[in-house]
C-alpha cells in the first residue's frame, strides 16, 4: 500500500462508515459489492467506447469506491474470506484492464496513444503480477509510486477532464516504475 493511501485510509473510513454500516444493514456482502463495482467499470467502459468520457468516469469512479468499500465492510464486519481476497483481486484485474482496453478501441487510429496505453496496460499488470509473485517467494513487495488506487484516480481523473493521453501516459510511466521498483525489492531481498 502506498504512503499516500496509508494516509488517506483511515479519512476514508472514518467518512464512509454510515455507509458501511447502510450496506451491511440491508444484507450487501462485500463479495456482491465488488461484483457490483465490476458492472459499473463494464458500464464505464462501453461509455468510453462511445465517446462518452464524463459518464464513463462517472460509472467507473462509482465501481472503484464499490471496491474501495467492499474490504472495509469485510473488515469491520468480520466477513474476510480468502474467496474474498481471491474475487476481489482477480476483479481488480479486470478492473484495470478494461477501460484501457476501451480507450485503445476508441482510439485505435492513433498510434501514439495506442503505444502509451499498451505500455499502462503493461504497467498495471506487471505492477500486480511482481508483488503477487515476490510474496509467492516469501519476499513482500508493497512498494512503489502507482499502485492501483493511484492508477485508477488517475484514470478517472482524466476521463473526468478530457486529459486521456496525458492520463494514459502517467499511468504507463509510473506503473513501469512502479515494477522496477518491486523488482529492485525483490532483489534486495538477497533471495
Amino acid at each position: 500500500m502506498s504512503q499516500i493511501i496509508k494516509n488517506i485510509k483511515p479519512i476514508w473510513e472514518e467518512k464512509t462508515t454510515p455507509i458501511v454500516d447502510f450496506l451491511y444493514k440491508i444484507n450487501v456482502s462485500p463479495n456482491i459489492l465488488t461484483v457490483v463495482g465490476l458492472v459499473f467499470v463494464f458500464v464505464g467502459s462501453f461509455f468510453i467506447i462511445k465517446g462518452m468520457f464524463l459518464v464513463a468516469g462517472i460509472f467507473i469512479l462509482v465501481g472503484n469506491l464499490c471496491d474501495a468499500l467492499d474490504g472495509y465492510l469485510a473488515r469491520k464486519y468480520n466477513q474476510q474470506t480468502l474467496m474474498g481476497a481471491f474475487l476481489d483481486s482477480v476483479i481488480d484485474r479486470y478492473s484495470d484492464i478494461i477501460p484501457i482496453l476501451s480507450l485503445m478501441y476508441y482510439f485505435k487510429n492513433d498510434d501514439l496513444f495506442f503505444i502509451s496505453s499498451s505500455l499502462a496496460l503493461i504497467g498495471s499488470y506487471m505492477t500486480s503480477y511482481t508483488r503477487a509473485r515476490s510474496e509467492s517467494l516469501g519476499v513482500e513487495c508493497k512498494v512503489g509510486i502507482m499502485e492501483r488506487p493511484e492508477r485508477s484516480f488517475v484514470l478517472i481523473l482524466s476521463l473526468l477532464t478530457g486529459f486521456l493521453i496525458y492520463g494514459v501516459g502517467i499511468i504507463a510511466f509510473f506503473s513501469n516504475i512502479t515494477v522496477i521498483q518491486r523488482v529492485i525489492c525483490f532483489y534486495k531481498s538477497g533471495k
